[in-house]
């Protein structure tokens, strides 16, 4: 739990302190607007470690290969590595929501807010399973989080507007699934109009990065 706090921590107190309430983004101070952006951030990342978790499993303790051969769907295998995924993606939120607090920010806890969170949770979750049967080592794995999560980070809306972009980078990080997330997260937790059309490509994703998922499992057994 004391791992999950540390960079979030840092951010609020960079950019809380430094210039979180005199600067105002979109309406609202800097402060309140990136805090949506990091839950988005934090849960993605958390998700996303199990494909580290797998990766250990795999490579040094061969366990994972037990789960592949044991009677159990490659289904319930992806299952239950993503729903591992969304708790620990889940209680990063949580941690943020309870900084915010102390930093004086509230933010909207409503449903929308709640779906995207576990919709984000889920579509990361899915893609590190599916990143966890692609790479062959840790180095491989360190390459695609260099590669792809790391971009997204930063260009995807967390920390600031996606109009403030070229219009080159602005078409590239609507194609990225943490963009759709951080756009719905903001909105639910602000009270702006919610973006279905990022709720819907966010079910794209999940959908698609789960069934891949089942499917790169599936052929790893084999």
């Amino acid at each position: 739990m004391a791992s999950y706090t540390v960079s979030p921590l840092l951010f609020l107190i960079a950019f809380g302190w430094g210039m979180g309430r005199s600067l105002h983004v979109e309406g609202v101070a800097y402060l309140t607007f990136m805090i949506p952006g990091l839950i988005a951030l934090s849960s993605m990342s958390q998700s996303f470690s199990i494909s580290m978790d797998i990766n250990i499993s795999r490579f040094y303790w061969m366990t994972f290969e037990e789960f592949q051969s044991a009677p159990i769907s490659s289904f319930s295998v992806v299952l239950g590595e993503v729903l591992s995924g969304i708790v620990k993606g889940v209680l990063a939120s949580l941690i943020i929501l309870l900084l915010a607090l102390g930093f004086g920010v509230k933010l909207g806890i409503n449903g929308g807010f709640l779906l995207s969170l576990l919709l984000n949770t889920f579509m990361f979750a899915s893609a590190a399973v599916i990143t966890s049967m692609i790479v062959k080592s840790h180095a491989d794995q360190a390459s695609f989080n260099g590669f792809f999560i790391l971009p997204m980070s930063f260009l995807c809306g967390t920390f600031f507007p996606l109009s403030r972009l070229p219009e080159w980078a602005y078409f590239i990080a609507q194609v990225l699934p943490l963009t759709h997330a951080s756009a719905c997260i903001r909105a639910a937790a602000l009270g702006r109009d919610f973006p279905l059309f990022s709720l819907a490509i966010m079910v794209v994703y999940s959908a698609l990065f789960f069934s891949v998922a089942v499917i790169s499992v599936r052929r790893a057994s084999i």
